[in-house]
């Protein structure tokens, strides 16, 4: 019986398929919808103003969950020297599904919709999740690659882009999360 629980005898492709389809049916749980309900099925919303946002695959948020993978890469390494790879990013996978969740709670929700720039938003679709849990897996890919101060001018240069393209980015996300600052809203707000 212990053999079962031996992390030779996991597969980590497995483990992290289990983890999206759990993910996916914990956000139907939740309410949450498949697809945007207000357009076809373009892969991409660029406008961050509108209902559309966080309901396609992709839009310009994508590029801060990217930014998780490479913060998750530089976190797990430092913390989990010895696991191997494979496992490091299976855990960034996971703390990715977890985020999902904890994100498109009505209370984080309600969260956004008060202290950040997100003043319509309704949630991610499902299918939005699961390409941010996506995109983080290639943050956490690309770190790997890059290395660390290269993955460190790539994580500045992607906020610089997001600060002047959105007026939102992930460091800007987090302070407005954790401790909300006027003058950051009247900025980004183009007040």
């Amino acid at each position: 019986m212990k053999q079962v629980f031996n992390a030779k005898f996991i597969n980590p492709i497995s483990t992290v398929i289990f983890a999206f389809i759990a993910t996916a049916l914990i956000l139907q749980s939740q309410g949450r919808i498949w697809w945007c309900l207000n357009d076809s099925f373009t892969p991409w919303s660029s406008d961050i103003w509108t209902r559309h946002n966080s309901q396609h695959l992709f839009d310009p948020y994508t590029f801060t969950h990217i930014l998780h993978g490479v913060l998750y890469f530089w976190l797990i390494t430092l913390v989990f020297k010895k696991m191997p790879l494979i496992w490091q990013f299976t855990l960034a996978i996971f703390i990715a599904c977890g985020w999902e969740i904890l994100e498109n709670s009505k209370y984080i929700i309600e969260r956004y919709r008060a202290e950040t720039i997100s003043l319509d938003y309704t949630g991610d679709s499902i299918a939005n999740a699961l390409s941010d849990i996506f995109s983080c897996g290639v943050g956490f890919y690309i770190a790997y690659k890059l290395k660390l101060w290269w993955s460190l001018a790539f994580f500045l240069v992607t906020e610089i882009i997001l600060l002047f393209w959105i007026r939102d980015s992930l460091i800007v996300n987090i302070i407005m999360l954790l401790y909300p600052l006027k003058s950051i809203k009247t900025w980004q707000i183009g007040s």
